[in-house]
């Protein structure tokens, strides 16, 4: 039975659903994007396979995490998935995919140019990125999980060094998902009221991980039962893909490698 942590959204826990629903519109927005042969770098429980599979010639997951990728394997039998740990992006060859997704990874990735520099490596000339990662400007705690998080205009500045164009767009929302990031935001002051020493940014993220869960599953649960349908009811079509990224939680950008 699979254990799921609050890093890693389920769709099978109600309390979880607005934040399923959020990482599920990257892929929803980006469908329209993708073609040709397609790979996903840290393509998790799935959720990129079922929105974008029938968009594309073929599909190639990676994943670090081995049971995952089992998986999805006897899920989705003819479709490929890896286990890999990334960057660099180990056997597969330069300019062999029209489009790269990959949503909420490089916030995790230690060397983030060197992944970005990889994805390009991968790509055909004239294929096409996209990615997503929170928006620190409305990250409401420290995420011990994240190496680092980003503002627009140093996501913007890293990528522009490395693609040939970069559209910088956002994942917002309507007024439902601002009110739910509102009362979150309200809940995760008052527990953090208690780090008078300001723990969260002076311990090793490794001895943040612990409570971090803890306190993050009991917040959503506590979230759900005050919020009932406003938790329940949010859907993927209540979150927005903003022209600004400032605009929206997670930053959504296109990257494009120019043709030869």
């Amino acid at each position: 039975m699979a254990t799921y942590t609050t890093e890693i959204a389920s769709d099978k826990l109600v309390s979880d659903n607005p934040i399923h629903q959020r990482l599920l519109k990257a892929y929803i927005a980006a469908k329209p994007m993708v073609k040709g042969d397609l790979l996903e770098v840290g393509c998790g429980e799935g959720r990129g396979v079922a929105e974008l599979l029938d968009a594309v010639d073929s599909y190639l997951g990676l994943d670090k995490i081995q049971e995952v990728i089992d998986k999805l394997q006897a899920k989705y039998p003819h479709v490929s998935f890896r286990q890999a740990v990334i960057p660099p992006f180990a056997n597969i060859p330069s300019d062999s995919f029209d489009t790269v997704v990959s949503f909420q990874v490089i916030e995790h990735i230690e060397n983030d140019r060197l992944f970005l520099e990889e994805i390009y490596r991968v790509l055909k000339p004239g294929g096409k990125a996209i990615i997503s990662t929170p928006n620190i400007r409305h990250t409401l705690s420290r995420n011990p999980w994240h190496i680092r998080e980003y503002t627009s205009n140093q996501l913007k500045a890293l990528c522009e060094g490395i693609f040939d164009q970069v559209k910088a767009m956002g994942i917002g929302g309507n007024q439902k998902v601002w009110d739910y990031h509102e009362a979150n935001r309200k809940s995760v002051n008052k527990i953090m009221r208690f780090d008078v020493f300001d723990l969260q940014y002076k311990l090793p993220a490794t001895v943040l991980r612990w409570p971090y869960e803890v306190l993050n599953r009991v917040n959503r649960n506590k979230l759900h039962k005050q919020q009932g349908k406003h938790v329940t009811a949010i859907t993927h079509a209540d979150y927005l893909l903003v022209d600004h990224p400032d605009q929206g939680l997670d930053l959504f950008y296109v990257l494009e490698k120019k043709s030869k």
